[in-house]
């Protein structure tokens, strides 16, 4: 069995209003309460992290299924949509809508595009970061594929 570490370090000077910062290996930046939430909105904060954490998860567990399946694509591209509630001052995540939009290659026919849907649904359910959101936070696909 692997197991991995990844190690995230923050400093956060005090209070709710304050930019700290983060760091691990490959990423380093400011963060603070957005500016929807009456944060300064300096940096990024956790809803952005936690969008980016299920949507590049999203993308490179779609990318390798269909390379596993030898599919090729012209190009793939993602939007994903983070869904925050608040709800007498309780702040909830509550759904993330990706949005993948994957240009086939010309010479595509149906049943290839139907390969392409199934692993497009199938990406979402293997997804580490989906499955560690599971019960918790409704993730829904809407793909486009031309």
């Amino acid at each position: 069995m692997a197991v991995h570490s990844f190690i995230l370090k923050a400093d956060w000077p005090g209070g709710r209003n304050s930019v700290g910062s983060i760091k691990t290996a490959n990423l380093q930046t400011k963060i603070s309460i957005p500016p929807e939430m009456d944060g300064p909105g300096i940096g990024t904060n956790p809803d952005e992290m936690l969008l980016g954490a299920a949507a590049t998860c999203y993308i490179i567990t779609l990318a390798a299924k269909l390379e596993r399946a030898r599919i090729e694509t012209e190009k793939m591209g993602l939007e994903s949509e983070g869904i925050v509630e608040v709800i007498n001052g309780v702040i909830t995540y509550k759904e993330i809508i990706h949005r993948p939009i994957i240009h086939v290659m010309k010479d595509s026919d149906e049943k290839e595009k139907e390969r392409i849907l199934r692993y497009i649904y199938q990406s979402e359910e293997s997804c580490m970061i989906s499955r560690a959101l599971k019960g918790n936070v409704a993730i829904k696909v809407a793909p486009v594929i031309l």
